[in-house]
């Protein structure tokens, strides 16, 4: 990859961070529970698939248990989501969102589409948008799971 490439790209996650960074602010103030970033990929990812298991839920959000755990913890201690005993097996647990939390998912809705409301208003650009960051958070979380399987083939860093 040319330095051009990697400028453009680094271009793109930083304005992928910012604007994440202002929409998360949005909800300051108006979502009661403070949320840490896990809480979030936790939550988001049990309220997508309701009745995962614990693992399937660490593995996608990229946890170790140890970290998956204690999110899962403070989120059933904070009413978001419950377990259920597996029908088909009562040695597994299911893990899904609570009445609270589709109600706090209701009002994340409503606060984020009204954010974005005008910033990006043409129909096909944002399904553009949705299409590409779709693709994206996939591609992403393949490169990850390729990375912690082979620890050697990981990211560089410094």
């Amino acid at each position: 990859m040319d330095e051009a490439q990697k400028s453009r790209l680094f271009e793109l996650a930083d304005l992928i961070a910012a604007v994440g960074r202002q929409i998360h602010a949005s909800k300051e103030g108006v979502v009661k529970e403070s949320w840490s970033a896990l809480d979030i990929a936790v939550m988001r990812f049990i309220d997508r698939n309701p009745g995962t298991s614990a693992g399937a839920a660490a593995d996608a959000t990229q946890q170790i248990s140890s970290n998956f755990s204690r999110a899962l913890r403070n989120l059933e201690r904070k009413g978001f989501v419950h377990r259920e005993a597996d029908q088909e097996d009562a040695r597994r647990v299911r893990l899904y969102p609570t009445a609270r939390a589709q109600e706090n998912l209701r009002r994340l809705h409503d606060i984020w589409s009204d954010l974005l409301d005008g910033v990006v208003s043409d129909e096909d650009e944002v399904d553009a948008m949705i299409g590409t960051l779709r693709r994206m958070e996939t591609k992403l979380a393949e490169k990850a799971r390729k990375w912690r399987d082979s620890p050697e083939s990981g990211p560089q860093r410094a």
